[in-house]
């Protein structure tokens, strides 16, 4: 099978690692929900080696991941857990560091509602959520790609769909984490930082 290849991964992986080169100055460890492809691991990895990249994803995925991992040969990126966020007993009970990229506006949203549970739980006091991906604010999207990307997510699966920051910054809260940081990023995106209290 062919290495996986994401495009968006290759554009946003800079704009992303500026942020978390400050976010997780102080983290040691950090799982990553949904690793995807890889591409995203490695490329963290290699730039930031105090930390441990706990890759994680959905079992299909795993084949995928170790590709780029074998290549790469980072000894602090680790070979994927399985993880699904509604499910009880994830793989990792304490991290300092949490790191999701276009996860949100896959899952349904009570998937994200176990995300920020899960998170809430293992995340050390002191401990950062990174969330990169679109965004919408008062109800409204941000540009009319980000409405277009909506409407196919939604013919695909109906439950999925950009999500609304208010509504995201909500379940931080109730699960312990404070929004610190809002970062516009390229292409109608965002990355949200959160702190655990």
């Amino acid at each position: 099978m062919p290495k996986p290849h994401s495009e968006a991964c290759e554009r946003n992986k800079g704009p992303i690692l500026e942020i978390l080169a400050v976010a997780l100055s102080e983290a040691e460890s950090v799982l990553e929900i949904g690793s995807g492809t890889g591409q995203h691991a490695v490329h963290f990895g290699a730039a930031l080696p105090h930390l441990t990249w706990q890759t994680t994803d959905l079992p299909e995925n795993h084949a995928g991941i170790n590709m780029w991992l074998k290549d790469a040969g980072l000894p602090n990126v680790l070979a994927p857990l399985v993880l699904d966020v509604s499910k009880d007993g994830w793989p990792v009970t304490a991290i300092d560091a949490v790191f999701t990229a276009n996860t949100l506006h896959i899952m349904s949203w009570p998937q994200v509602g176990y995300l920020f549970s899960g998170v809430g739980r293992i995340l050390t006091p002191g401990g950062r959520l990174c969330i990169y991906g679109p965004f919408n604010y008062n109800g409204a999207f941000t540009s009319d790609s980000n409405a277009r990307f909506d409407a196919m997510l939604r013919t695909r699966d109906p439950a999925s769909g950009i999500r609304d920051f208010e509504a995201v910054r909500e379940l931080g809260s109730r699960n312990g984490l404070v929004l610190d940081a809002d970062h516009e990023m390229p292409a109608n995106n965002r990355l949200l930082v959160f702190t655990k209290k």
